[in-house]
């Protein structure tokens, strides 16, 4: 009995710790934790209630183009604006720039596309700056540019020294070649940029139609989009 009565005594002090400890605990989440819980919770309905708001706005959106059957690029008669470049050949001269650095899985495929767009050749012009610092990737991309010259298309190889700038330095000083004075537009594609063979039919016009736009940017699709285990090695389609 002395035996018995003694463990408990033992193991009293243990059952006092513990339920002081789940008391501090207590005292702990209301003043420490359910308050942050609240705030973010608070903040998750609000962004909830705003993307509904949002879905519901543009399923009325798409419902009302829909019936009026109305989009507003038809104000601006794009069949009739070739015609009429067709008829007067008032082809403006278009400069179309594709920077690059060591893209060796779509250089070919990006030259290709913009070399194959459907515009007179005499006035295009593709600009290739390579800023690769690969020689043996720069010579393939130069020989590809000599392949489409060949063919007929006036592409400029480009390249420099340095990489000031990046990217966007590289475009600014092609800018600044003497052959791009005479153009009237400039096209800027990125490396892995496929463009469809009408994309200039579908955008310079709107510029000469209206000269007080300065720029058209192009919508992108891309073409892996259903791809989910190649999604981060996705090339987009303007």
């Amino acid at each position: 009995m002395r035996n018995l009565f003694r463990a408990g005594s033992e193991v009293k002090p243990t059952n006092d710790f513990t339920g002081s400890f789940t008391d501090m605990w207590q005292d702990m989440r209301v003043s420490m934790v359910i308050p942050p819980l609240t705030v973010a919770l608070c903040i998750c309905m609000v962004m909830s209630i705003m993307m509904f708001i949002e879905r519901v706005y543009m399923t009325v959106v798409v419902i009302l183009v829909k019936i009026m059957r109305k989009k507003r690029y038809t104000q601006y008669k794009l069949e009739a604006l070739k015609e009429d470049l067709e008829q007067n050949r008032r082809y403006p001269m278009v400069l179309v720039q594709i920077p690059m650095f060591n893209e060796k899985e779509v250089y070919k495929l990006s030259i290709g596309s913009v070399c194959s767009l459907t515009w007179p050749s005499d006035r295009l012009i593709v600009q290739v700056l390579d800023d690769s610092t690969n020689d043996v990737l720069r010579t393939l991309v130069e020989m590809e540019c000599k392949k489409w010259i060949q063919r007929g298309v006036n592409v400029k190889y480009e390249t420099r020294n340095n990489r000031n700038g990046y990217k966007a330095g590289a475009l600014r000083e092609g800018l600044n070649k003497e052959y791009v004075s005479d153009c009237e537009f400039v096209v800027i594609f990125d490396a892995d940029f496929q463009p469809d063979e009408e994309f200039l039919w579908r955008t310079v016009p709107y510029l000469l139609e209206n000269p007080e736009l300065a720029l058209v940017q192009a919508r992108w699709k891309f073409g892996n989009a259903y791809s989910f285990l190649s999604y981060s090695l996705f090339c987009p389609y303007p």
